[in-house]
């Protein structure tokens, strides 16, 4: 049942007609395509992009909060309509299908928070540093990873840092042959890209041209996609 669709029948319980059949959600690749344009839609891309995507995807504070307070709306005429004595058996058929798709989208959006949530923990003192990445992230967000990596700093000074000597006692060394004290997003993460339309030819790190078609999936850095990520020209799957 796809978002749409549940407008759709909200409005008919409440009538009493007759709903039409309600196609079940895309699942193939060109149909979520030519779909996207619902709020269920762009939020499944979405959190699909965030969960395969190393780094931090700028957030969707605007289609979160509408999808929210739908989800809302409909869970009030839910109860509604269940505590209704005339509602008929039919009826009680499509609120049920109505609440189990509302589950499915909390847990979509459940999912969603938590992967960034999870991002910004491992993250956190990137985040502090590094002024691009706090654009793509929420208010609350960056209060998140601010505390967040305090409290990480403070329990590290107080646990080992304190006994070291002062010249060793730093959480941003950047030693020679050695990985970065602060953990970054892995850039140069392999990821596989489905093509949305035709996209220009992107570089790979290897000098080669890679040219990204319309419905063909592609395995690549994440580097070289990131922008057409950002852009909406290609989903990560």
């Amino acid at each position: 049942m796809d978002w749409e669709a549940e407008y759709e029948i909200e409005n008919n319980v409440v009538r009493g007609d007759e709903p039409d059949d309600v196609p079940m959600a895309a699942v193939d690749f060109e149909q979520r395509a030519q779909h996207s344009s619902t709020p269920l839609e762009k939020l499944i891309r979405h959190w699909m992009n965030e969960r395969h995507a190393p780094d931090i995807l700028p957030a969707q504070e605007e289609l979160l909060a509408h999808l929210l307070d739908h989800l809302r709306r409909q869970s009030e005429t839910v109860q509604l309509l269940r505590g209704d004595p005339h509602t008929s058996e039919d009826d009680h058929i499509r609120i049920i299908l109505a609440q189990t798709e509302v589950e499915r989208v909390k847990f979509i959006v459940r999912s969603y928070v938590r992967t960034r949530l999870f991002k910004i923990e491992k993250y956190a003192r990137f985040i502090t540093t590094n002024a691009e990445i706090q654009t793509r992230i929420t208010a609350a967000e960056r209060d998140y990873a601010s505390r967040h990596a305090q409290l990480t700093d403070r329990h590290l000074y107080f646990s080992v840092l304190q006994s070291l000597p002062e010249t060793q006692a730093h959480l941003d060394d950047t030693p020679i042959f050695m990985p970065p004290m602060i953990t970054e997003p892995d850039q140069s993460r392999p990821v596989f890209v489905h093509a949305l339309e035709n996209c220009p030819s992107v570089r790979l790190p290897d000098g080669t041209a890679l040219e990204l078609k319309k419905g063909h999936i592609s395995l690549t850095p994440y580097s070289v996609v990131g922008e057409l990520i950002l852009g909406g020209f290609v989903e990560l799957v």
